[in-house]
């Protein structure tokens, strides 16, 4: 089932030329509109018409985030603002923020782009939708809310209310497809088992997750609980979120939209191009932006990229499931850490939720990594003894998994600060 059938299994001899096609108009016009990259394309001696081929890209410089918060807020736009008709954000809860806008037309691709990502996870205008991600600057809610009423489903814009409610709201209308990040589902999940409801006894078929990594021990966790087909789906708010990329009902990696951006994946140390299916950091160059295109922006995102055919017959090369983030990625003791690795522990280990969160100390010059987990309810009722044998079950899983020493100390659930839905997974006061 596609949405966009033509266009989503397309050669790829057509689609390598329609990438150069679009790659050189896009290269032209950031170099004619925008202030950054028409100084940084004359530092390096870059003719914005020279470009011949795809290879030509590594030509280009990088784009960071820090760029774009060094032009905030409209300093990265190609077209006056008389033509954006829709300026988002970043929440900036790890600095300042960053500023995205819209022209008609991106809107117009925006919506087809996330439709694609729906119709693939099994969507179709038959569906009601509940997002429960949050509204406002954030662009995942409404990405995905344009996509849903552009296939003709029926759209119920919750956001992130409590799970009670939204558990209440599910009942009553007859949710569905549920849209939010997955540690909420996993909440919204729990809440349903709190409450005693059979969810059997609910409409629900499929889950959209996305806007935080999440391993496959929680796919099969969230599908078990709540008997959907979990799918995972890829945008982030500097490039176009969501619709960069998403799973079909396969769930064999995300088919990334590659007519509308060009992807690497590279070294996140050296910068240097990886080959497929190793591992490293996510590069887009969008193709079709008009407000807002990016040259080679790096994502921080750490994945690999998939090239084998894919039975749903979309002809666009897959991505895994991210990693982790390269900020997010753990050196402690010579030996890197990511924190999937440590979420896919806490699924096996009965007690813990698991939402959980890394905090990196360096005391009397050694490294030491604290894991702070929410626990159910009954952990801190347990005896001391029990409660003691607990978290030493904690600490020798996750010291077999990572392959070095970990503390653990279990917290309320809900405890630790959520942005946006989202726990930061990683505080490194090593650097502090």
């Amino acid at each position: 089932m596609y949405w966009e059938g033509e266009k989503e299994c397309i050669s790829r001899e057509a689609l390598k030329q329609l990438q150069l096609e679009r790659l050189q108009a896009a290269v032209l016009r950031v170099y004619m509109n925008v202030p950054f990259y028409r100084k940084k394309f004359d530092e390096l001696g870059i003719d914005p018409d020279s470009f011949r081929s795809l290879e030509d890209v590594n030509k280009l410089p990088f784009t960071s985030k820090d760029d774009l918060r060094m032009s905030y807020p409209y300093g990265m736009f190609a077209v006056p603002l008389r033509e954006v008709v829709r300026v988002q954000a970043s929440s900036g809860t790890t600095g300042m923020p960053t500023a995205v806008g819209y022209t008609r037309n991106d809107i117009k691709n925006w919506s087809n782009l996330a439709a694609r990502i729906l119709v693939a996870g099994g969507v179709t205008q038959n569906d009601i939708v509940q997002i429960a991600f949050d509204y406002g600057l954030f662009t995942g809610a409404l990405g995905l809310h344009y996509g849903a009423e552009r296939i003709g489903a029926s759209v119920i814009p919750i956001s992130s209310v409590n799970t009670r409610r939204q558990v209440k709201i599910m009942q009553d209308f007859k949710t569905t497809a549920l849209m939010c990040t997955p540690g909420h589902a996993l909440s919204i999940a729990d809440t349903i088992i709190e409450m005693g409801i059979n969810v059997n006894s609910m409409s629900l078929k499929y889950g959209l997750f996305g806007a935080e990594p999440w391993s496959e021990a929680m796919r099969h966790e969230l599908q078990e609980k709540l008997k959907i087909i979990a799918t995972d789906n890829y945008g982030l708010s500097e490039v176009m979120s969501p619709g960069v990329a998403g799973e079909c009902q396969e769930r064999k990696g995300l088919h990334i939209n590659e007519d509308h951006f060009l992807i690497e994946v590279v070294d996140p140390e050296t910068l240097d191009p990886l080959p497929d299916g190793k591992t490293g950091e996510l590069v887009i160059t969008t193709l079709t932006k008009e407000a807002f295109p990016v040259i080679r922006f790096r994502t921080r995102d750490l994945t690999s990229l998939i090239t084998e055919p894919c039975p749903c017959g979309r002809t666009f090369v897959k991505m895994s499931k991210v990693l982790g983030r390269t900020d997010d990625m753990i050196k402690i003791k010579g030996i890197t850490v990511f924190p999937s690795q440590i979420e896919s522990v806490l699924f096996e280990i009965e007690g813990t939720e698991p939402h959980f969160q890394v905090i990196l100390e360096r005391k009397a010059a050694i490294d030491e990594l604290t894991v702070l987990v929410e626990v159910s309810e009954s952990i801190f009722f347990d005896q001391v003894r029990k409660q003691k044998d607990f978290i030493e079950r904690i600490k020798s899983r996750l010291a077999s998994e990572l392959g070095v020493s970990v503390e653990v100390k279990p917290v309320e659930k809900k405890r630790l600060e959520r942005f946006d839905g989202k726990i930061k997974k990683v505080i490194d006061k090593r650097a502090l």
